[in-house]
């Protein structure tokens, strides 16, 4: 599918889920307000990051291709996140920094891409949660001149609000079993957002927690069935306290320890050249690394689960340094535990450094898979929690 037509009878066609909303999307509200559900109240999906509209420049990306989709399906997974850098889609130069009022112009083309990589997706019976990973104002990586901070001012909490609205009332039509709004990649306080190794900290959880529930209000005053997804605060690594009145999802990450999880990774390290030898069960540096760890780690999010507040793990996985060995046997302990729980969780990447196709690591016997590099000890990992 790509052409124009195919995504306008897209569009036209998500009237026909409008049906089953209230039917569907009242009973999994009902169950995110009942708070003596030991279940997670969301699916336990399991899937795939695409990173199509990752880049602030669209044209730094990997499109995604039918092929993908079906290939997840046919081999069990029923969920893709596709976290986006709100530039990708607007109509502006980029040759010079962006201003407050250009990242309100959207770009049809682009945004009609979205709905091909949505009804895709749908196509081959995934869920689809579409998540801003550069939003107005934030994003947990440099590279690009935000024109303002969307923690303190209030033109780009504005923005915000506008860019969640857009694509809320774009698939307003789409049942929440189909599709998701995960509000904000990783949010944390970072001292200068140009530098991709400054320190970064908790947000202020009432400060979060308003930005949050507007966001949300704009979304559902498009619907009021739509799911609302929170990442933790802290790079997502804490669960949010002062929102589980409301019903919003949280998700959380998997990639503690980090020294595991992103090992020589130079955008996440200061220094990359004086890390010690990993080891799984082992002592690493001045830490012990090992399942209990982990399992005090997700405990948290374990509770917030069983409380009846929807939990999800929006990304994990390992950069290419972490040698392959050592990363199943992480890996193989951090979903046995979110999965075991209950709790879903979606691999970043599907193609690439993390992912199970054309990663380059450089100690894996890869299979090779329609012209691709399979990792199939890591898709059989993943399979079959």
């Amino acid at each position: 599918m790509n052409t124009k037509s195919d995504r306008r009878e897209f569009i036209k066609k998500t009237a026909v889920f409008a049906g089953s909303l209230s039917v569907a999307g009242n009973s999994v509200l009902a169950m995110s307000n009942k708070r003596d559900n030991i279940q997670n109240t969301l699916p336990k999906w399991k899937g795939f990051n695409l990173l199509d509209f990752f880049y602030p420049t669209s044209s730094r990306s990997r499109r995604s291709t039918e092929e993908d989709f079906k290939w997840m399906s046919d081999w069990g997974f029923d969920f893709v996140r596709i976290p986006m850098a709100y530039p990708a889609y607007l109509d502006i130069d980029r040759n010079k920094d962006i201003t407050p009022e250009e990242v309100y112009n959207v770009k049809e083309e682009a945004v009609e891409r979205v709905d091909q990589l949505v009804f895709l997706a749908h196509k081959y019976n995934l869920h689809v949660s579409i998540n801003l990973h550069r939003a107005p104002g934030y994003c947990i990586n440099a590279g690009f001149h935000e024109p303002y901070n969307l923690w303190k001012d209030e033109a780009a909490q504005q923005a915000f609000y506008w860019h969640w609205k857009m694509w809320a009332d774009r698939y307003k039509n789409i049942s929440r079993d189909k599709i998701s709004f995960d509000l904000l990649n990783e949010p944390a306080m970072i001292e200068d957002m140009n530098n991709q190794h400054s320190d970064k900290t908790m947000v202020p959880g009432e400060l979060y927690a308003k930005i949050v529930e507007k966001a949300a209000n704009a979304i559902w005053k498009q619907n009021p069935e739509h799911l609302v997804i929170a990442d933790g605060n802290q790079v997502g690594s804490k669960v949010i306290p002062e929102i589980t009145h409301l019903p919003i999802a949280q998700s959380c990450r998997g990639y503690y320890p980090h020294i595991i999880s992103h090992y020589k990774a130079p955008w996440a390290m200061k220094d990359i050249t004086n890390l010690p030898p990993l080891k799984y069960p082992g002592q690493v540096g001045d830490q012990y690394l090992h399942r209990e760890m982990l399992e005090n780690f997700y405990e948290p999010w374990i509770k917030l689960a069983q409380s009846g507040t929807g939990v999800h793990c929006g990304e994990c996985g390992c950069y290419i340094e972490t040698p392959h060995e050592i990363f199943l046997a992480w890996f193989g302990d951090v979903v046995d535990i979110l999965t075991s729980n209950g709790i879903g969780f979606a691999l970043w990447n599907f193609r690439g450094n993390f992912g199970i196709l054309d990663s380059k690591r450089k100690d894996v016997d890869y299979e090779d898979w329609h012209g691709h590099k399979l990792d199939r000890k890591l898709l059989d990992l993943i399979v079959k929690v």
